[in-house]
């Protein structure tokens, strides 16, 4: 019998990712596929150009906090095959207690459940999966924790090319 290689786990073990706090994650493309967009390289700046996928990534990110009432996006960025974002949950959640809103029983969201909903609604709006499984989280443990995280999500158009998730396209 073939022995299958131990996963690593994703999640820190015993962590409660619904309560109160900012979590950095990055989520990546299937297969790190450039169906978000390209970086454009102009006079003063860098940003990112997105396509019609990419613009789909980038309006459900800002629903999310409509979706989930206590959590927000501080700040993100959708690069050519990843996004990367600052989430935070504002308000202190009991796992088992359970909120209504719009007449529908919702539970106290956790990074995961956030994720899930998020990936699922634009890959429903695409029409075809578009997301490596699972994603990579860090929890932002202090002010200067968030500042290093947010600047380096500001500046990452700029520095893509040095990026890890940057794949040069070769003939």
């Amino acid at each position: 019998m073939k022995v299958l290689p131990v996963r690593k786990q994703n999640r820190l073990q015993s962590y409660d990712y619904s309560q109160c706090g900012a979590y950095f994650v990055t989520i990546c493309a299937k297969n790190h596929f450039e169906l978000f967009g390209t970086i454009d390289v102009g006079a003063n700046c860098v940003r990112p150009q997105l396509s019609q996928t990419g613009e789909i990534v980038e309006a459900e990110t800002k629903n999310i906090s409509s979706i989930y009432q206590f959590v927000c996006v501080d700040c993100f960025v959708i690069m050519p095959n990843h996004v990367h974002m600052i989430i935070v949950i504002e308000q202190p959640n009991d796992k088992n207690r359970q909120m209504v809103k719009d007449g529908r029983t919702q539970f106290a969201p956790t990074i995961s459940r956030v994720i899930k909903q998020w990936k699922g609604a634009i890959t429903k709006k695409v029409g075809f999966p578009v997301w490596q499984k699972s994603f990579h989280d860090h929890i932002i443990r202090n002010e200067t924790d968030y500042i290093r995280i947010a600047k380096y999500i500001e500046n990452n158009p700029a520095t893509w090319k040095d990026d890890c998730h940057y794949l040069p396209i070769t003939n």
